[in-house]
């Protein structure tokens, strides 16, 4: 029985796969692998010069920024090479934008480094100095970064795990305000992390809430310390790396190629080190010896994930956020479309594949998906250029980084994050725009610098989401419309004089729990100006607001009427209602049926079917009330029961 339950479902599954033809099995691969839709139709005579600039300019952020990022994830300088080569290539296979640099990451970085020094603080006493393997480092070295390597696979496996389950849409969630502030806050952190090495002060590891203000007074404690020849070179290239800088975007259009003053910076001061010996002579920190070339891969230890959960999905969370902002911004400008849970799929195994082979947690970096932009490249092929440059890197100028000072590398990674840094201006654009927005930035900015980045996007992210309750619990839901332009050519050919009782309000918006209350609060009010002593004067505008004056901030000006005693005809335009629930649709069917018992007739127009079907289950008969499909439907079919009802009354007084 069993068996024959086992062949019907293998031959029923052959079936399927039988039917799916070849064409099918091509598209699933174009979806899934994107490199083969693009790389076919990449053009080598336009594109190959300008990519080949761009990845030449990208090696040296990659690598700068790769041994940075690792020190700042306290694991050895070497593992930052790994993950500036690694997961670019993978992505350039997976993913779909087009200028996005994965590799390293500042915020990732700094959360990797939270689970590196709980589990392995320095100079603990379960670890030893001796050499394991190839790569010539201390057990100690090799435990960190298999922290570090753990956080990255647990973080990939969320990512996937999120892709399986399609949520990439759920991005819906991050407003512009909140990724700008939390981005402006984690690189504040950044900066935060290399005051030491610009001022080159020994201190010890400080993390948790407020940490980043204990730092600063960390170092005001013990600025007396600080290292005169650090801080030299840290003010000497600081204003050199700005200099320049500046002179490269603002005579942009003048120069074929910008001045690569990372690499300049970095040969000179690693000549002027080595040549004065700066480490023993002026106690100078410097990178230190990089092991040469690829490690063997090794699963990083599987035992420690439960005591990672938090990094882990902090990783997964706020790199996806920053990469596929970042992929956004690429396709809105090239106009290219993105498949968020594509770019799920590729962040995920950006960090699962190189978690086997000693990488830090990555993510889209800003920084050097800028640096794509600014010098024009093409596509992904810019990233693969700098992969083997970087190889060329690991594999032969490694070991010539020795004499790299660690303020000078502080300074390059401080003045790359001035585009993050400069989104305090987006705080002018929110305040005329939007105040809310503008409180939203400040608040998660501040939450961000005191607590940690996945902290300050969480709030963000909950904040917004309870603010955007509150102001559609309280917008307006009801706007008159007035007889204006839009119905004077209809009201031509017919008895205009009828339509003084008609009147037309829109419904403006979803009805949901949420603002059921203003609905039913606002049809009051409504009801009431329609039949009591004051009616809305018309104006030039065809909605205007009930509750909230009219689109320019006055309130609508009100004209004294006398009282009505007779009825009038209510058309309710639901157009605007896109969607609903239970409570919205039965306040609804309450106000038509209170309405009608005051002797009012109601006409719905512009309802869904689903919209209709639910009105009808919750009381609303249609034989009780008209569901019409606009308000022009429901004006003609007015005239034309006026019209019977003048012709029956003319017959009648012709009879007697």
């Amino acid at each position: 029985m069993h068996r024959s339950k086992r062949q019907r479902w293998f031959s029923s599954t052959w079936e399927r796969l039988s039917n799916i033809g070849l064409s099918d099995v091509a598209l699933w691969f174009r979806r899934r692998l994107p490199i083969l839709e693009w790389a076919p139709k990449y053009n080598v005579r336009e594109s190959l010069l300008p990519d080949t600039v761009s990845g030449l300019m990208l090696t040296v952020q990659q690598v700068t920024q790769g041994l940075a990022f690792a020190v700042m994830s306290s694991v050895h300088p070497v593992f930052g090479l790994y993950g500036s080569f690694f997961p670019p290539l993978i992505y350039a296979v997976f993913g779909m934008g087009r200028h996005l640099v994965t590799g390293t990451f500042a915020i990732t970085s700094l959360i990797s480094a939270s689970a590196v020094e709980r589990l392995v603080p320095p100079y603990s006493g379960n670890v030893s100095n001796s050499s394991l393997g190839p790569l010539g480092l201390s057990d100690y070295e090799m435990q960190r970064i298999g922290v570090a390597a753990s956080v990255t696979f647990l973080g990939g496996i969320i990512q996937i795990c999120l892709f399986v389950c399609n949520l990439g849409c759920a991005t819906f969630l991050l407003s512009e305000p909140v990724v700008s502030s939390m981005t402006t806050g984690a690189a504040t952190h950044v900066v935060t992390s290399q005051v030491k090495y610009l001022l080159g002060l020994k201190m010890p590891y400080i993390s948790g809430p407020l940490g980043m203000f204990n730092i600063y007074i960390y170092i005001l404690k013990n600025i007396t310390n600080a290292t005169v020849a650090a801080v030299i070179i840290s003010i000497i290239c600081l204003v050199v790396l700005v200099l320049v800088k500046e002179l490269n975007q603002r005579y942009k259009s003048r120069i074929r190629m910008e001045i690569p003053i990372d690499l300049i910076l970095i040969i000179l001061t690693s000549l002027v080190c080595y040549f004065v010996n700066m480490e023993q002579g002026y106690d100078l920190e410097v990178v230190g010896h990089l092991p040469q070339g690829i490690p063997v891969p090794q699963a990083p230890p599987m035992d420690i994930l439960s005591d990672i959960l938090v990094e882990g999905f902090s990783v997964a969370l706020v790199g996806y956020t920053v990469s596929i902002f970042l992929v956004y911004n690429s396709a809105k400008k090239f106009k290219y479309s993105v498949d968020e849970n594509q770019e799920l799929l590729a962040n995920g195994l950006t960090n699962v594949i190189p978690s086997f082979l000693f990488c830090i947690p990555n993510a889209g970096a800003p920084a050097r998906s800028f640096v794509l932009f600014s010098n024009g490249a093409k596509s992904q092929v810019a990233c693969l250029i700098s992969c083997v440059l970087i190889l060329l890197v690991i594999y032969v100028i490694g070991p010539f980084l020795y004499w790299l000072p660690m303020s000078a590398l502080a300074c390059i990674i401080v003045v790359a994050l001035k585009g993050m840094l400069i989104q305090f201006n987006d705080l002018k654009k929110y305040w005329n725009v939007d105040k809310v927005d503008w409180a939203i930035w400040i608040c998660t900015y501040v939450f961000t610098i005191c607590f940690a980045a996945n902290i300050g996007l969480l709030f963000g992210v909950l904040f917004s989401i309870a603010l955007g309750m509150l102001r559609l619990s309280r917008a307006k839901t009801l706007h008159l419309v007035h007889w204006d332009a839009e119905y004077n050519k209809m009201l031509e050919d017919l008895n205009s004089g009828f339509f003084q009782n008609v009147k037309i309000v829109s419904v403006g918006m979803p009805l949901l729990f949420l603002n059921v209350k203003k609905f039913h609060a606002d049809m009051l009010k409504m009801n009431n100006k329609l039949t009591g002593n004051i009616v809305p004067k018309k104006t030039d505008l065809l909605l205007s607001p009930v509750s909230n004056g009219d689109s320019n901030g006055e309130p609508p000006t009100l004209q004294p009427q006398p009282q009505r005693s007779e009825s009038y005809t209510l058309i309710l335009d639901c157009s605007g209602i896109t969607f609903y629930d239970y409570t919205g649709v039965t306040i609804l069917t309450q106000m038509c049926l209170e309405l009608k018992g005051q002797g009012t007739t109601v006409l719905l127009t512009g309802c869904s079917d689903s919209l209709v079907r639910a009105l009808q289950y919750c009381g609303l008969e249609s034989k009780n009330q008209t569901f019409l499909d606009s308000v022009n439907s429901a004006l003609s079919s007015l005239h034309l029961q006026t019209s019977r009802t003048s012709n029956f009354e003319a017959i009648d007084s012709t009879s007697v």
